[in-house]
């Protein structure tokens, strides 16, 4: 039997387009951490590799980073927000159940009614986000795609925590993902792991608001994480799979220009250099000594700060791996813009 369908008539590839990024104008140093841990300076360095994080002011919303984020990206890719056919919203600190944060960050952005939706991918939201895009551009569904991270972490952070407390940072990231006459996003392997999901994970439900007969003694919900065990699966399982990345893209180590991983750790960054064998002149993004994990705002925000830097050019082939919550993870190799 015939099929009756059309065939989409989409790019045959897609790329990024362009990259914009925003942090929030307070700085948080670890010196404003330790008033409420029993740490050191040298302890939270040593360990993570974090100095300071920029934390979200009130009118820093996760809608109002992504619009700041997102109209920088529509810019840099020399496009107008109309063209924009689809906006995808990866974030975790978002915290209405619904309607999609995306859809009031089309209509900030005065987009011509995209399709607009979230995905919860914590740190590998950014990856899941650019796969998704890019199956859009190539499908037809979309020409041009707006994929944002953005997270206010500092919401969800627990500051008594002497494990977590000096780890997460606010921002936002986005890119703009459209057609192109070559290759410019590789393969995505990607996946997820859920029998290591309580590694890291929200400490209470929201159902605790709806339960609790006293709100007084209700904690308010934070990010926890087994420290060891999730280093241990970073390091050893996700270099791994950006080895399969570039595999999967037929990129060899020597020939990649830029690695941006997930910033996470800065000696999780280094392990994961060590095993991939990476040469010298891979420019590596080393972003979470001045902005801490922001999660799945911490790829774009990173790209960005190389471009604008002039540590990255455009046309750098780079590869970039998320991990985190879930667990999930998702490499691929791309072109930068």
């Amino acid at each position: 039997m015939t099929s009756k369908i059309k065939p989409a008539q989409g790019s045959p590839y897609a790329r990024i387009l362009g990259v914009g990024g925003y942090r929030p104008t307070r700085v948080v140093p670890n010196e404003e951490i330790l008033k409420h841990i029993d740490s050191s300076d040298e302890w939270i360095r040593s360990r993570s590799g974090i100095a300071t994080r920029h934390w979200a002011g009130p009118d820093e919303t996760v809608a109002a980073m992504s619009v700041e984020a997102g109209g920088k990206a529509i810019a840099d890719a020399g496009i107008t927000p109309d063209q924009i056919g689809a906006v995808i919203v990866s974030t975790v600190s978002h915290f209405k159940q619904t309607p999609a944060i995306a859809t009031e960050i089309a209509h900030l952005l005065g987009t011509a009614k995209p399709a607009a939706f979230d995905i919860s991918a914590g740190c590998a939201g950014f990856g899941y986000g650019l796969t998704l895009a890019k199956g859009m551009v190539v499908e037809g569904s979309a020409e041009h795609v707006l994929v944002i991270g953005v997270e206010r972490l500092s919401d969800l952070t627990d500051r008594t925590d002497r494990a977590t407390a000096f780890l997460f940072g606010d921002g936002a990231g986005a890119v703009v993902v459209g057609p192109a006459k070559e290759p410019g996003i590789g393969p995505t392997v990607w996946g997820s792991e859920g029998d290591k999901a309580n590694t890291i994970m929200q400490t209470e439900s929201w159902e605790i608001y709806r339960d609790a007969k006293d709100l007084s003694e209700v904690r308010y919900p934070a990010i926890t994480q087994e420290g060891q065990a999730v280093f241990r699966w970073a390091v050893y399982e996700m270099a791994k799979v950006a080895q399969q990345a570039l595999d999967v893209a037929g990129v060899a180590a020597e020939d990649l220009d830029v690695f941006i991983p997930h910033q996470a750790n800065m000696r999780i960054i280094d392990s994961m250099i060590k095993t991939l064998k990476l040469p010298e002149h891979v420019t590596v993004a080393r972003d979470v000594e001045s902005t801490g994990n922001t999660s799945a705002a911490s790829i774009p925000l990173a790209m960005e700060r190389l471009l604008a830097t002039g540590k990255a050019k455009s046309g750098d082939t780079a590869l970039v791996i998320g991990f985190g919550a879930g667990l999930v993870y998702a490499a691929t190799v791309v072109t930068l813009p």
